[in-house]
C-alpha cells in the first residue's frame, strides 16, 4: 500500500506540508493549474524555491498575497496596484529592491507575471487573469465563512478525492472553531484560518496527495511547541485554543521550543488525513521530501519531513 508518514520533529504547518511533498517529486505545476478551479488565483501568487535549514536542503512553500486579496472583490479596476511583500525568492521581472519588493502592476485583468523560481526545474509562470467567472471566494479574506469555503470546494469540480480530503480537514478547523467560539459550524467565520493562504495550502495538500497515489496516511506524534503567541483575539498560550482543540485525540510529542511549532492547518491535515500516529511503519522507502518552515531555530532544522514508500 503506498502510504505517506508525516515525520513532524519540528511540527507541521501547511506551507511546510506543500514544500515536502513537493521536495518529495509532487508536481507544484499542476497543483497551480488545480487551484485555478476555485477562481481566486488573482489573490495570489505561489512560490517554491530550495533553501538550507540547519544543513538540510528543503522546499519553501509560500503563497505571496496580492491587494486584491485584501479588499472586497470589484470588477472595476482600473487603476495600479503598489503592493510590498517580504520574499526571497527571485522574480524574472524587475522590481525596486528595497529590503521587502514593492512591486507594481498594471491590472488591465490579463497581465503577466514571469515568475522564476529557484527549484530544480526553473520555470517560468505566466498568469493571464479572466474575469468572466464566477467568484464564489471574493469576500475580504477575514470574513470568508466555512460554508462559503465549502461551497467553493463543492463548485470547483475537483476529484472526488481531493473535494473529500479538502472537506474534511476544513471540517477539522470549523468544528475547533465552533467549540472555541460557542457557534455552530455553519456560522464559524475563518479568521487567520481563513486567509487564503490556508485555503492554498489546505487543498494544494489534498491535490498533491491525490497526485502521488498515496492511500495511507500515518504521522508521528506532534510537537506543538511552548510559549505564547499574538493570534486575533491576544496572547495565547502555545499550542493555541484552535490547535489543540484539533488535536484532541492525536497524540502530542513533549519539546522545548518555546515557538509555536503545529499551526492549526498543520494540525488539520494532519488530524483528519493520518489514520495511526506513532512511529515510522515499517516500509520500503521511495522517496523523502523535507518542506522549510518560515522560523529557524539555531540548533533544529525547522522542517516536516514525509516519507513515501509502500508498505504491507
Amino acid at each position: 500500500m503506498r502510504t505517506l508518514y508525516f515525520d513532524c520533529f519540528s511540527g507541521i504547518s501547511g506551507d511546510m506540508v506543500i514544500g515536502a511533498l513537493i521536495d518529495a517529486g509532487a508536481d507544484p505545476l499542476q497543483m497551480e493549474k488545480e487551484l485555478k478551479k476555485l477562481n481566486m488565483d488573482e489573490e495570489y501568487t505561489l512560490s517554491w524555491r530550495k533553501i538550507v535549514k540547519n544543513g538540510i536542503t528543503s522546499t519553501k512553500f509560500d503563497v505571496i498575497l496580492t491587494s486584491k486579496s485584501e479588499q472586497p472583490f470589484d470588477h472595476s479596476h482600473s487603476h495600479e496596484h503598489e503592493h510590498s511583500h517580504v520574499h526571497e525568492h527571485s522574480h524574472s521581472h524587475s522590481h525596486e529592491h528595497e529590503h521587502s519588493h514593492s512591486h507594481s502592476h498594471e491590472h488591465e485583468h490579463s497581465h503577466n507575471q514571469g515568475h522564476e523560481h529557484s527549484h530544480n526545474q526553473g520555470h517560468e509562470h505566466s498568469h493571464a487573469h479572466e474575469h468572466s467567472h464566477s467568484h464564489v471566494l471574493h469576500h475580504h479574506h477575514d470574513s470568508r465563512t466555512y460554508k462559503q469555503i465549502v461551497e467553493a470546494i463543492k463548485v470547483a469540480n475537483f476529484n472526488e478525492s481531493v473535494t473529500n480530503m479538502s472537506l474534511a480537514i476544513f471540517k477539522k478547523i470549523g468544528e475547533a472553531e465552533g467549540r472555541i467560539h460557542g457557534l455552530p459550524l455553519e456560522k464559524v467565520h475563518f479568521h487567520e484560518v481563513g486567509a487564503v493562504d490556508s485555503i492554498i495550502d489546505i487543498i494544494g495538500t489534498a491535490i498533491l496527495i491525490d497526485q502521488i497515489g498515496i492511500e495511507s496516511v500515518q504521522s508521528s506524534a506532534i510537537p506543538t511547541g511552548s510559549g505564547h503567541i499574538h493570534i486575533d483575539h491576544g496572547i495565547y498560550p502555545v499550542p493555541a485554543p484552535a490547535t489543540l482543540e484539533i488535536l484532541k485525540g492525536v497524540p502530542i510529542a513533549s519539546n522545548v521550543i518555546r515557538s509555536e511549532l503545529a499551526t492549526p492547518t498543520g494540525a488539520a491535515i494532519a488530524s483528519a488525513l493520518a489514520e495511526t500516529f506513532g512511529s515510522l511503519p515499517a516500509m520500503t522507502v521511495e522517496s523523502i521530501g523535507y518542506g522549510a518552515g518560515t522560523k529557524t531555530f539555531e540548533n533544529h532544522p525547522n522542517v516536516l519531513r514525509v516519507i513515501i514508500g509502500e508498505t504491507q
